[in-house]
């Protein structure tokens, strides 16, 4: 039966046909958003086969939004998605054995007109500012912190906030019909290229309260008994991601492919994703436990249990360590 398996094997390679049976690796089903900037990486992975390099295969389920990856992960349908480390030790707190691999480390920051009079959050008081991720959204808590700590100022009472999604807050910033914003990164970018910059940026916010800046914010989230029944996988997960990484910061051709997916209206627009993109990428050092654990107690302080559930201090187990 071998031999007759290799010979198959021989004659439909000779043909330029790669059987299945030849090709087949460990699955792993992801969950992503179909807008994500993730998917610039998962694009870029798949291009350079580095999946199939590192020994396994990827495949790509799209949703709608970032509720629905959840229910596709929690329910069986997917082993991976990305989500912030927040939530997994929110769920780690609640007793579910999920793990973190570290993604990105990009994050945003307050940002003004170039001609605007603000020159320092203290110039804000009593102005409006847009912010897309909610009033949970993690940079408008460090930013708040940030201000206490800095000038003494309660942002949240000291400032009108307008809660809006990204697309309308930035709008709104561009119009002047807010005075400041924090949007997610990639909305960001592209305000900076329209003329606007930060006031304060998130990680300046975080030495300031003694965080790490480089602590990755989002990642991909396995379940603790995938990696335990499949460690090679988790594994290849890693590296490939690393790799991608690598040629998207080292190699500009390498945008090229993805760049109809980054939907920039124009080349500074691109320029302006690509360079904050290679900003966000993790450093590869070890996360310092140690600072996730202070900025955790922040987020709880600031969050309370809607945020952070159980998890007030950092559980153990979250950070998935992995060379």
């Amino acid at each position: 039966m071998r031999v007759l398996r290799r010979i198959l094997t021989g004659c439909l390679l000779a043909l330029g046909m790669a059987p299945a049976m030849a090709e087949e690796l460990p699955p792993i089903r992801a969950a992503m958003l179909a807008s994500g900037t993730v998917n610039w990486e998962i694009s870029t992975i798949k291009a350079n086969k580095l999946d199939r390099k590192n020994g396994f295969a990827l495949a790509v389920q799209d949703y709608a939004d970032n509720g629905a990856t959840r229910v596709a992960f929690e329910g069986g349908e997917a082993d991976t998605m990305v989500a912030d480390w927040i939530w997994v030790a929110y769920q780690r707190a609640a007793g579910k054995d999920y793990v973190f691999i570290p993604y990105s480390r990009a994050v945003g920051g307050l940002v003004v007109k170039d001609d605007s009079p603000v020159k320092a959050l203290a110039d804000l008081k009593g102005q409006k500012i847009g912010i897309a991720g909610g009033p949970l959204d993690k940079s408008w808590l460090i930013l708040r912190a940030y201000a206490t700590k800095k000038y003494g100022m309660d942002l949240a009472k000291e400032t009108e906030q307008v809660f809006a999604a990204p697309p309308l807050i930035f709008k709104s910033a561009l119009s002047g019909e807010t005075a400041g914003a924090i949007n997610f990164w990639h909305f960001l970018a592209k305000m900076k290229a329209k003329g606007m910059h930060d006031l304060v940026s998130v990680a300046d916010a975080a030495t300031e309260l003694g965080l790490d800046p480089d602590t990755p914010l989002l990642g991909y989230v396995l379940k603790g008994e995938f990696v335990k029944a499949h460690p090679e996988v988790a594994q290849g997960l890693y590296k490939a991601s690393v790799a991608a990484k690598e040629l998207l910061r080292s190699d500009d051709a390498a945008w090229e492919g993805i760049r109809g997916q980054m939907n920039a209206a124009d080349d500074a627009e691109f320029a302006a994703l690509r360079d904050g993109y290679r900003a966000g990428i993790p450093s590869g050092r070890p996360i310092d436990e140690a600072a996730a654990d202070r900025f955790l107690r922040l987020m709880a302080e600031l969050g309370g249990e809607e945020l952070v559930g159980k998890a007030t201090t950092l559980p153990e187990g979250v950070f998935l360590h992995l060379e």
